[in-house]
């Protein structure tokens, strides 16, 4: 079976939709793609469905879920010659489900790999191919994790983890990009970032390093600026020390030249909604 939940949740089996239409059904598959290879306990898709307040009917009803999914991937298995069940599938286990996809793909995985090979390649200075690898990773996104599955606790919690993956490969692959000279085609992407990610302060540094190395200085300072007034107006915060030493950095660089090196924003820089990447940003040299 593959599956897909970077984006819109897709599962097929046989090159055949298996993706039920009910919003409860489609949280059941998720959690348990999610969680594919180990069982996902009764109380775990009670809890992810209904909250802390279950109805009297909650094991029945999961069961009824089960079924449905199973009659699907029953109908997608009569148009191939794999010899595995429903059950087989999507078995029965100790105290609630496994849904096993055999040699079948889960994107998710897939892109840990590929953001994986591509953190190993930063860390090695290959930063052609980290970006490269990075932008493999990221192009298995199509939208927001999950984007058409209702999220209970558990699915939610889940949506988040991937999105600040999701963010930490972002930030990364604009860090080899600014490391292989890519300034100028980084402006576009990063005028939209920063304002989608108002509080997060490595993408801030990094907007400011390309604009400053396009010769854009008053600008890069300006972005700092804007940034320092969001912290303190939202947060009571001001800017990282690594941060403010970025900025002056560029503050002592004429506005066509190279800026001293500074010290990198941090891999715990503050964000509105997750942390910053793993790793340091480029220093404005």
């Amino acid at each position: 079976m593959d599956i897909d939940i970077l984006g819109a949740l897709s599962a097929r089996e046989n090159n055949i939709t298996v993706t039920p239409t009910a919003p409860k059904p489609r949280q059941v598959l998720a959690l348990l793609a999610l969680n594919a290879g180990q069982v996902v306990p009764m109380s775990a898709l009670s809890e992810e469905l209904w909250g802390h307040t279950p109805p009297r009917s909650a094991r029945t009803t999961v069961q009824t879920y089960i079924l449905q999914l199973r009659e699907l991937i029953t109908r997608a298995l009569g148009h191939g010659t794999t010899g595995r069940t429903a059950k087989d599938i999507l078995a029965t286990g100790p105290g609630g489900y496994r849904l096993d996809v055999g040699g079948g793909t889960l994107d998710f995985r897939e892109f840990d790999r590929r953001a994986g090979a591509g953190y190993r390649a930063m860390d090695a200075g290959d930063y052609p191919g980290a970006a490269k690898r990075l932008r493999d990773a990221l192009s298995l996104w199509t939208g927001s994790a999950l984007a058409d599955v209702p999220a209970g606790a558990r699915l939610a919690l889940e949506a988040k983890r991937l999105e600040e993956a999701r963010l930490c490969a972002l930030d990364q692959r604009i860090e080899a990009d600014l490391r292989l000279g890519r300034h100028r085609e980084l402006l576009a992407e990063l005028t939209v970032l920063v304002g989608r990610h108002r509080l997060h302060e490595s993408l801030h540094g990094q907007f400011m390093l390309a604009l400053h190395r396009s010769g854009r200085r008053g600008e890069a300072l300006s972005v700092y600026q804007r940034l320092r007034t969001t912290l303190v107006t939202e947060l009571g915060l001001e800017p990282s020390a690594h941060l403010s030493r970025l900025q002056r950095s560029l503050l002592t660089a004429g506005p066509e030249t190279p800026a001293p090196p500074a010290a990198p924003v941090p891999a715990a820089g503050r964000t509105d909604e997750r942390p910053a990447a793993r790793r340091p940003a480029a220093t404005a040299g």
